[in-house]
């Protein structure tokens, strides 16, 4: 996956997509064109200490996830690999706070640099593209939430244009990866399983989805991020080439 996605949805349709009880999306307003470190919702579950049980929510998040302790700052780190979700960085968020990122479909590029094609690859509806969240303390020492989106080995018509693709959820799915209580036990050895479990139903709900996306090749003024309104629908639409 490249790093730029669409999604058309309002916070009340996504509340009602998701069954969610609520949002805190802020002023949330449907983007064709969202980049790294741009805010998105995402649908996430908490537990409050107060409740029996957890309440699913939609929520404004950035894209861009804390940099490794002593490591220097390089580009946004958007995305976490399915196969290492289980390994040191990933795994207290996979473990604890994963979640759920509403796409209408993604993009990916062709061709040489400077001359790139632009592909928007989608299905027949929203995607729910599996992801992990985490709160964050920023400069100014405010708290914010923060996701990345889960990626793996290409399985659908994007083998052809980029060889990762998101990790996509089917519905049926959904509650066990929202699932709040973490999935890491007293026993090593129970929390490697549980890991695996949850790794293991990734890869069989996103091969599942992965056989309905389509891809179609879109305008090249997406190239530049600057430059388009990202509020602009007809940067999804087709174009020969």
């Amino acid at each position: 996956m490249c790093g730029r996605f669409a999604m058309n949805e309002d916070v009340d349709d996504l509340i009602r997509d998701f069954v969610a009880a609520g949002g805190r999306a802020g002023d949330w307003r449907p983007s064709y064109s969202i980049a790294p470190t741009d805010p998105a919702p995402i649908v996430r579950e908490w537990q409050p200490t107060d409740a029996e049980s957890p309440t699913r929510e939609v929520t404004l998040a950035k894209w861009d996830w804390p940099q490794p302790a002593g490591q220097p700052r390089r580009g946004p780190i958007i995305n976490a690999r399915m196969e290492k979700l289980d390994q040191r960085f990933w795994v207290g968020a996979f473990s604890n706070a994963r979640c759920i990122v509403p796409m209408l479909g993604y993009y990916e590029w062709t061709g040489e640099k400077g001359d790139k094609q632009p592909h928007f690859i989608h299905g027949d509806g929203l995607l729910a593209a599996a992801g992990v969240s985490w709160a964050t303390k920023e400069a100014d020492g405010e708290w914010s939430r923060v996701f990345a989106v889960v990626t793996r080995e290409a399985r659908d018509a994007s083998g052809d244009v980029h060889d990762r693709m998101p990790a996509f959820l089917e519905p049926d799915s959904w509650a066990t990866w929202l699932n709040p209580q973490s999935i890491t036990a007293e026993n090593p050895a129970e929390s490697a399983a549980n890991r695996a479990t949850l790794i293991e139903m990734l890869d069989r709900t996103s091969t599942a989805v992965a056989a309905t996306l389509h891809t179609r090749a879109v305008d090249r003024r997406v190239n530049s991020v600057r430059a388009i309104d990202p509020q602009d629908s007809t940067l999804v639409d087709p174009v020969e080439t």
